[in-house]
């Protein structure tokens, strides 16, 4: 079952739903979704030369990313073609029996605007705020300013809660994100990690 406004507000007067700063619910919570607003840092990434990425090697994906912060009343320009990871300003806490949907506002997405490439759901028991895969799929530049509503959250609830849900216990990589995150995949089992 998706969650209707008054299931998600009723959730988070109850607490067991986390969206904090959610400064204005009149605009932010819509009939079947959040509106999650855009953070202040971004990571961009340079056009290294390196012949390839290698995906279990931290080290190049330190060496070709660089942490952008705006100001707060700065903008942020997304190039045609860019890549960048964003962040939401608000903070989550998905219970174990939801699980979250990331997904682009139509109205970005009619300036090609996407918000992520593959990463659109947030597992039952994830904490933190959304690293977001910024994309301008356009001709032309699009300014984005922190503090505008980039993304929306969907909840689905599921039949029963999770048994073993996103975090700690898990060892969970992306756990209690404070801002975006680059790709921590040298940790997945196949690269010799413990995930």
């Amino acid at each position: 079952m998706i969650l209707s406004d008054a299931d998600i507000l009723r959730r988070l007067e109850a607490g067991d739903l986390v969206i904090e700063p959610l400064d204005d619910p009149d605009i932010q919570v819509q009939p079947a979704s959040v509106d999650l607003r855009l953070g202040r840092d971004f990571l961009e990434f340079q056009h290294a030369n390196i012949p390839c990425i290698h995906p279990n090697s931290e080290k190049e994906t330190e060496e070709y990313t660089d942490l952008v912060t705006v100001e707060e009343d700065g903008e942020f320009i997304l190039h045609p073609g860019d890549f960048v990871l964003g962040t939401t300003r608000e903070r989550v806490e998905i219970p174990p029996d939801l699980i979250a949907h990331v997904e682009g506002r139509s109205s970005l997405g009619r300036l090609a605007v996407v918000v992520h490439a593959t990463a659109g759901l947030c597992d039952p028991g994830f904490q933190g705020r959304i690293t977001l895969e910024l994309s301008n799929l356009g001709t032309a530049p699009v300014a984005l300013t922190p503090g505008m509503r980039i993304s929306q959250l969907t909840f689905t609830e599921l039949k029963t809660p999770a048994e073993r849900p996103y975090g700690e216990e898990r060892g969970s990589k992306y756990q209690d994100q404070s801002g975006p995150q680059a790709s921590k995949i040298e940790g997945d089992r196949e690269f010799g990690g413990d995930q």
